[in-house]
């Protein structure tokens, strides 16, 4: 009995030293819980890009269009208004003779303007500078749009100033012209240079769209006697910028004013080169005999800068060797005059020349 005591006191305290023990994890392999089965329903992960909206055809951009011919056309009938409804089938480009395929066509109606009015003030136009600043000033107020297009404005006698830099401020461009005076030669050849450099860097648009018409105004007689420049020079300034002159004659010989609107009747040498350099840029020139007749003038280049077709193509000759390049833009639809840009200057590289810009 006593043995049989001693031995359930063991086996008590076997038990108790067992249970204090810590447990020691299960070597077998826990069995996986059953995955539930797919919801079919379940959203999907989503792209972190926003999904685009279906709203119809986009609007055309003109973003893609670097390294392309950049033209812009007016059209107008033979009574002299804009026509505004023509396709690119219409159109026909042709350069140095050869046909080429438009790349790219549209109705740029509404394209910001960077725009450069040019001042004569030269002794030789002192009686009409009171014209000249009334003439620029109407131009300016009828054409920019706020916080869309900008201005700068230079003057030009002995050589050229630029009294007011890129704005769209209509009270600052006002100010500026208003406080000229005339005194000093006449360096035109000069001033379309400068200005033509000015236009190559012009503040831009925000946004991907950075396309913009680029124009001069030059009001003056035409007469140049004290540029570095030659007129050829200029030019050529002008056409590798891509802006369009537009030229305001302060020269009234020869100018009859019978009719609706003043015309020349003779040019004058002056007259010739302010023809030279419209027409070959694609733009006009006009011959105002008083400040009134100035309203229709200014208005139908406002019509102009809003009425005109952006046109580019790829030049079927690839050879970029700088040398000049004739554009002829027709269509098929009789009674009808296209203006542009007479030609341009096959780049050998964006930095070969300083009038070009670098690519964007």
């Amino acid at each position: 009995m006593r043995k049989l005591l001693v031995l359930a006191v063991v086996l008590l305290a076997f038990a108790f030293s067992a249970s204090a023990l810590p447990q020691q994890p299960s070597q077998a392999a826990p069995t996986p819980a059953p995955q539930a089965p797919a919801n079919q329903n379940a959203p999907k992960p989503q792209d972190q890009s926003p999904p685009a909206q279906i709203q119809g055809p986009a609007p055309p951009t003109i973003t893609s269009t670097t390294g392309l011919v950049h033209l812009v056309a007016t059209v107008m009938d033979h009574h002299h208004e804009f026509v505004t409804n023509l396709e690119k089938s219409d159109f026909r480009i042709l350069e140095d003779g050869q046909i080429q395929e438009i790349a790219y066509f549209g109705r740029e109606t509404d394209l910001p303007l960077r725009i450069g009015v040019l001042l004569d003030t030269s002794n030789s136009i002192r009686p009409r500078l009171e014209f000249e600043k009334e003439a620029a000033l109407d131009f300016l107020q009828s054409v920019i749009r706020r916080n869309k297009d900008q201005a700068f404005v230079m003057t030009f006698d002995n050589e050229p100033d630029i009294i007011q830099d890129w704005t769209g401020d209509l009270a600052l461009l006002t100010d500026a012209i208003r406080k000229q005076r005339a005194g000093g030669g006449t360096a035109l050849n000069d001033a379309i240079y400068r200005a033509t450099d000015k236009l190559i860097s012009p503040p831009l648009p925000k946004g991907p769209n950075a396309e913009i018409r680029r124009v001069l105004v030059v009001i003056s007689d035409g007469n140049d006697n004290l540029s570095d420049h030659a007129l050829s020079d200029s030019l050529e300034a002008a056409i590798r910028a891509e802006a369009a002159i537009y030229c305001v004659s302060t020269n009234t010989d020869w100018l009859s004013i019978s009719g609706d609107k003043p015309h020349k009747m003779h040019l004058e040498p002056g007259d010739e080169v302010l023809e030279k350099f419209s027409v070959q840029s694609g733009g006009r020139v006009f011959y105002p005999y008083k400040v009134e007749d100035l309203a229709q003038s200014f208005t139908d280049i406002g019509n102009e800068l809003r009425s005109q077709y952006f046109i580019a193509y790829r030049p079927s000759n690839p050879q970029p060797n700088g040398k000049y390049r004739t554009i002829e833009v027709q269509t098929d639809r009789k009674n009808l005059d296209v203006r542009t840009r007479k030609g341009y200057f096959a780049k050998p590289t964006e930095a070969a020349n300083p009038l070009v810009p670098a690519a964007k």
